[in-house]
């Protein structure tokens, strides 16, 4: 922890105790649950609303182009200024360009596939002083939800976009395993059949070997 933010968090608990400082450490830490300060100022707050797959990937220099699914609410009255969900709309943009503000240029590219985040952003980290009228106010502390669909290359690139190629590869994995599954069953029929011949001739030489004895028997 650094020296300013002691100095705040100090100010915020004032503990009586050593003990109580610690009792008001821990509970902190509990209420934050895992909240991710993504500047070490405290500028944006992300905390995971949902987890992506363990084999998700995310934004990168050749998939920079992303999708994204969000609403935006002002923190302090929680009204909704924003939403993709009411037309069920994708909103697309590039990450690096300056197209957006400057939380979802830090956040969004944190992301994966698939993930869900609520992302809590202040005014520096927003539309700062001037807000963006009418509908957010100057100095307005913005929270989002964000659920991040997809990334892709830009325009123009020969690289497929991350699902696409995530699907293609999970389709190559299904056909080779089916073919893995294919030869297996062939060897395990081979190997019965292999079986059941040697079986066969087993049972015909038992039979001769009868036969014979048969014979002398009778002699």
């Amino acid at each position: 922890m650094c020296k300013t933010r002691a100095r705040q968090f100090d100010k915020q608990c004032k503990p009586r105790s050593v003990c109580a400082w610690l009792f008001c450490l821990i509970n902190r830490v509990q209420t934050m649950g895992d909240a991710i300060d993504l500047t070490s100022d405290g500028g944006v707050i992300k905390t995971i609303l949902r987890k992506s797959k363990a084999d998700a990937v995310g934004p990168t220099e050749n998939f920079p182009l992303v999708d994204v699914h969000y609403e935006g609410t002002l923190a302090d009255t929680g009204e909704v200024f924003d939403t993709t969900h009411e037309d069920n709309t994708i909103f697309s943009f590039e990450l690096g360009k300056g197209n957006v503000i400057k939380a979802w240029e830090i956040a969004v590219k944190t992301m994966k596939v698939g993930e869900v985040a609520k992302i809590t952003c202040k005014p520096e980290y927003a539309y700062g002083s001037a807000g963006s009228p009418p509908d957010i106010p100057p100095e307005a502390t913005l929270v989002f939800e964000v659920e991040l669909v997809a990334c892709r290359p830009r325009k123009g690139s020969s690289l497929g976009s991350v699902s696409e190629e995530r699907a293609r590869l999970d389709e190559l994995k299904k056909q080779r395993e089916l073919a893995a599954a294919v030869k297996e069953e062939e060897k395990k029929k081979r190997e019965e059949a292999k079986a059941a011949a040697a079986a066969r001739v087993q049972a015909k030489l038992g039979a001769k070997k009868g036969q014979g004895k048969g014979k002398g028997k009778a002699k």
